[in-house]
């Protein structure tokens, strides 16, 4: 070591404290955010397992014209009931069989897929948008906006999905555009609760109350100050909400009062096949299974996704 107008120097790396090349106590303190969540990330087994099915089916979904080896809405008595390809009695041509009306199986299970993605989707952004506004109005401006909403959020609450659902349904009437939308205006609790919730916590912060007092508009506050940091939480209730509308899709198809025949939908699969099910179990088991596999893995993500962004909040 040397000494300089009273500053030490390092002989063998010649670096002065506080120059551009001596490490600053914020870059050894402070680790590479990206770095860190990419390690969370690929460390978390459950999330990593549920990206890759979700992915996959996802991918099924969006070319299912280049993988269904037939015709969904094909019918052929002849074939009708053909087993799997594993059965003594089973074709190659159709591995995982033929349905009652002689429809394969493998075809129906890959356009179910995207049935059961669109409903899905397309219900949470519906129900994510609604709940979202409702929840961070509630919660930023308080006083009556926040009455209202919570009268609106506890009748919703009052009332069974399900029931609901089969009600509305009933009157308008079964079709892919009608579940998406009934499912889509049940679903919204869930998003103001937390949103709300969230906004409540978030409008006392500093920082939000520095953009108060340099005079930003009301909107700015709420889409630049309160939104990007709700973004964990909303991505997590999202989720778990497609797999909600995932599965009451499939129930209100089941029930005869969702997506109707000959849409090649799981849940109507199911019931379809359960008049089969003690001669002919995988026309029940193929569909339940797929329903299973993907509520399962959209679930695994959302509490993954948790567990990432929210590491505090692990058991």
């Amino acid at each position: 070591m040397a000494s300089t107008d009273g500053k030490l120097i390092d002989n063998d790396r010649g670096d002065v404290p506080g120059s551009d090349k001596w490490p600053t106590v914020e870059s050894v303190t402070q680790p590479d955010r990206v770095t860190m969540l990419t390690k969370r990330i690929l460390g978390h087994g459950s999330f990593m397992f549920a990206a890759i099915v979700l992915i996959a089916l996802i991918l099924i979904a969006l070319f299912a014209p280049i993988l269904a080896p037939h015709d969904p809405l094909a019918q052929d008595l002849d074939i009708r009931l053909t087993p799997p390809a594993w059965d003594d009695k089973g074709s190659m041509q159709y591995m995982l069989g033929t349905d009652m009306m002689g429809r394969d199986y493998v075809s129906r299970l890959i356009y179910g897929a995207q049935v059961s993605l669109t409903i899905g989707f397309c219900a949470m952004m519906i129900s994510g948008v609604l709940g979202t506004i409702m929840g961070v109005c509630a919660g930023y401006f308080g006083g009556r906006v926040d009455m209202v909403v919570t009268f609106l959020l506890t009748t919703r609450l009052t009332l069974p999905v399900i029931m609901v659902a089969l009600a509305l349904v009933a009157v308008v009437g079964g079709s892919l555009q009608t579940v998406i939308f009934v499912i889509g205006f049940l679903l919204w609790d869930r998003f103001t609760v937390v949103m709300r919730s969230t906004t409540m916590q978030i409008r006392n912060l500093d920082y939000v109350r520095a953009a108060n007092a340099i005079g930003c508009s009301t909107r700015r506050i709420i889409l630049s100050e309160i939104m990007p940091n709700m973004l964990g939480n909303l991505l997590v209730i999202a989720t778990f909400e497609v797999a909600h509308a995932i599965l009451l899709e499939a129930a209100l198809s089941f029930l005869g009062l969702g997506v109707q025949p000959p849409t090649p939908s799981w849940g109507l699969m199911v019931a379809e096949g359960r008049d089969y099910m003690l001669f002919d179990p995988y026309l029940v088991m193929l569909p339940g299974f797929a329903i299973f596999l993907l509520v399962l893995s959209i679930n695994l993500l959302g509490d993954g996704a948790r567990d990432i962004f929210a590491p505090e909040h692990r058991n």
